[in-house]
């Protein structure tokens, strides 16, 4: 759990079970829930008394859910108004066919915001393709608010939904599960008891719209080796009301520019809004720093003098209000992050640099998946959990993969100080997406790129993953960055997997390497990323979804090996990928296991953190420090002929050379023949796996390089696979009296003489070439003239 205080908003960060809320006065206006003024205020009669189902495990948060305010804190740190109504909690619930009408009866209940497939909502079923959801409540809206137009606002519904308010349909029906939307419902108001009801049907995989990982399936745990998971269906972020006046904002579009310490506000409205005066403040710890008034709909330059940048290590907020003048009366408080993302050279090699300077982004995949909730959290302490210990664990930034969380995720990831690389939820990975498929696809992403694109925490935008659903790649990538250039664009993640279609454009490279971490091939104009790696898996009896049914890409025995491995996989990037192979960021599955995948670093239940936290978080640290002091790469003469001393003491004139097909150390010197000299003399190229590195091809044997095959070090040709360019590819870098050569498939794994034999070795794994003893000496290659011209 959080140990710190946070002085930011400092009610939204403390739920109380009062339903009156209030937050600190520097956001201003203040928050408030407003009570729900109404007679029987939760569902009627006719359904019988709800109650939770159990679920298949036990977080820490399942039993603190209320059951009338779940998730009571203020959905929307980034446009807060004085008052607000929350619609959490129990309304009347029924299931039809997707064609009926609405049904006369409602013959159950539900707790929103959970969905019904969950234990939360106290339902817990499977909903199909062939089902419609109904949701029934009433409410009365306080007497203060007379005079006010009254806004209901929905988190996030997936998928189909459509509102009534008295019998009467409030605007159009909304498609998509991922975004926020809202009414005006002014109009449909009756001045006393008023009814909402809501219908949602919700296709999953059977429909053609963004699904992430969701399928339709049992909802209770079963086996099974699946990467994809339960459904998620309906109501599933917060419901609530709110009073505005006619014409008011919508929303604060907020761009750090630090090269002339500005923040550039656009503030978008409604209700007439647009044209009219609007000020905005930016103030820190209670005194204002800037302020400048424009127009809603163009862009206000406010200047934040002395800025203090936001980085993972001082996530600095800033306050900021915006307020129309005149006789329009709206004022929304929010707040910002200055800093700056983009992609340049350092040191020759592409890499993203945030606020100017290269930082190597490590974190975790977070699928953002609850055993008692699904796809929503507990509670907000829950939703704050997962972020805090990729904190505690060392990691700077998180992947949220395909699926988009609610705004309070983003305000905690802003507030702890996360990178944030957000995914698209991708469409069905089994379908190529017809044109109404990709129409949805991409107005949903706009919409999700609009609201969340003043978080500073979020960095990249995640287009595709993997291939699926993929069309448009390149336009896409072209889209999204024209759309918000304030970001990075990766147009595909895991280009190298699964049938994917690079773009070829975007601000990163990105490939998947189970379990790697391998390293993606650097490029001229994009940075290389590592979009997945890991995949370490350790079950924890008494913590598994389905006991008996956990996989991973690799099982580990013990907890000490899953230690061992996963740092050093983190030491691998810090000694070879990032600073020989010119990696600049990656991402390990997972964060926690989600159902059968047991491959997370806590388990579903949020219950066990399986790995040492303190040595996890000391190699990440390292690895982060490491990159803010990345010197030059080492460099080997392309083009001409070399031979490789050993540097072990008592065998310095022993050189690399190949003996009927495989590597071995042998003495070389002037007496030597032609052929142990011409054996002995190899000629550099660059990488053919990756240009930072290098492939020793043989000179009397051209197209035939060092390669490792099955640990084994040999003389073979490249067979034209990614697999063989890898294999013959050695990334060096700098040792004690010469350098040593690192596999660029395999980081951590270095080229090794023992008993005069070559191999692929790692200091202290399991075979007998793994030998620590030497192992230093045994790695590290001089680099000579050539024995043979």
């Amino acid at each position: 759990m959080l140990k710190h205080l946070f002085l930011h908003f400092p009610s939204l960060l403390r739920p109380r079970r009062t339903w009156r809320r209030r937050v600190a006065a520097t956001v201003a206006p203040a928050l408030a829930a407003t009570a729900l003024l109404v007679s029987g205020a939760g569902p009627s009669h006719a359904a019988p008394a709800w109650d939770p189902k159990p679920s298949p495990m036990t977080t820490p948060w399942t039993n603190q859910v209320p059951v009338d305010h779940p998730l009571p804190e203020y959905p929307r740190p980034q446009l807060t108004r004085p008052d607000w109504t929350d619609l959490n909690g129990i309304w009347d619930f029924a299931v039809t066919s997707r064609d009926a009408g609405q049904p006369s009866t409602f013959g159950e209940q539900i707790r929103v915001p959970f969905v019904p497939e969950s234990a939360l909502s106290g339902v817990q079923r499977k909903i199909t393709q062939n089902d419609k959801l109904w949701y029934k409540r009433t409410f009365t809206v306080p007497s203060g608010w007379s005079g006010r137009h009254i806004q209901l606002n929905f988190g996030a519904s997936d998928w189909e939904t459509t509102v009534w308010v008295n019998g009467r349909q409030a605007g159009a029906p909304h498609r998509g599960g991922y975004d926020a939307f809202s009414y005006d419902i002014t109009p449909l108001l009756n001045g006393g008891t008023n009814t909402i009801v809501i219908s949602v049907h919700d296709p999953t995989e059977t429909g053609g719209q963004a699904i992430g990982k969701q399928r339709i399936q049992d909802v209770t745990p079963h086996p099974g080796r699946s990467i994809v998971y339960t459904a998620s269906s309906g109501i599933w972020q917060t419901v609530w009301l709110e009073p505005t006046a006619t014409a008011h904002i919508t929303r604060l579009d907020m761009v750090p520019r630090l090269e002339d310490n500005t923040l550039r506000v656009t503030v978008r409205g409604a209700g007439g809004a647009d044209g009219t005066s609007v000020k905005v403040t930016v103030s820190a710890d209670g005194t204002t720093v800037g302020s400048a008034t424009g127009t809603v709909g163009t862009e206000i330059s406010v200047p934040v003098p002395g800025t203090h940048l936001w980085t993972p290590e001082d996530p600095f907020l800033y306050d900021v209000t915006a307020e129309l003048t005149g006789t329009a009366a709206d004022k929304v408080g929010s707040y910002t992050g200055m800093r700056s993302i983009a992609v340049k050279d350092v040191g020759g090699v592409r890499r993203p640099v945030l606020n100017g300077k290269f930082v190597f982004q490590t974190g975790t995949l977070d699928q953002g998946y609850w055993p008692d909730g699904i796809y929503t959290a507990p509670t907000d302490e829950a939703l704050k959990y997962d972020l805090q210990k990729h904190k505690d664990l060392g990691f700077n930034m998180v992947r949220k993969h395909i699926k988009v969380e609610p705004q309070r995720w983003f305000y905690w990831a802003d507030r702890l100080g996360l990178l944030v690389w957000q995914d698209m939820p991708s469409m069905d990975s089994g379908k190529t997406p017809d044109t109404a498929a990709r129409t949805q696809w991409e107005s949903e992403y706009r919409a999700i790129i609009d609201q969340h694109r003043s978080s500073p925490s979020l960095i990249q935008w995640v287009d595709q993953n993997e291939g699926w659903g993929q069309y448009d790649q390149a336009r896409i990538a072209d889209m999204v960055k024209a759309y918000d250039p304030s970001r990075l664009v990766d147009n595909m993640s895991g280009v190298n997997c699964c049938a994917a279609k690079d773009g070829g454009n975007g601000d990163v490279i990105d490939n998947h390497n189970y379990v790697g971490p391998g390293n993606t091939p650097t490029e001229p104009v994009r940075a290389s990323v590592l979009g997945e790696y890991g995949g370490l898996g350790y079950r924890v009896p008494g913590h598994e979804w389905y006991p008996g049914g956990g996989f991973s890409y690799e099982d580990q025995p013990t907890t000490t090996a899953l230690n061992n491995r996963l740092v050093g996989l983190l030491d691998g990037m810090r000694e070879n990928t990032m600073p020989a192979g010119g990696l600049s960021a990656s991402v390990y599955t997972q964060i926690t296991d989600v159902e059968n995948e047991a491959n997370g670093l806590m388990s579903y239940d949020r219950q066990v953190v399986k790995v040492d936290q303190a040595r996890v978080r000391a190699a990440n640290q390292a690895l982060i420090a490491a990159s803010r002091s990345l010197g030059a790469t080492v460099k080997l003469p392309v083009g001409q002929n070399v031979s490789l001393r050993v540097t072990t003491p008592g065998y310095t004139d022993r050189y690399i050379r190949h003996y009927d097909g495989l590597g071995f150390t042998e003495v070389v010197n002037a007496a030597s023949g032609d052929l142990l000299k011409q054996d002995a003399t190899w000629t550099v190229r660059q990488g053919l796996a990756n240009k930072l590195c290098y492939s020793f091809e043989s000179r009397n044997y051209p197209g035939e390089y060092l390669r490792h095959r099955e640990f084994r070090v040999r003389r073979e040709a490249s067979d034209g696979s990614t697999l063989s360019k890898e294999d013959a590819t050695w990334c060096p870098v700098q040792g004690s009296g010469g350098v040593r050569m690192s596999a660029a498939g395999f980081p951590g794994q270095y080229l090794r003489h023992i008993n005069a034999e070559l191999w692929l070795a790692q200091s202290g794994s399991t075979h007998t070439w793994d030998n620590p003893a030497s192992f230093t000496e045994d790695t590290t290659w001089a680099i000579e003239p050539p024995w043979a011209p």
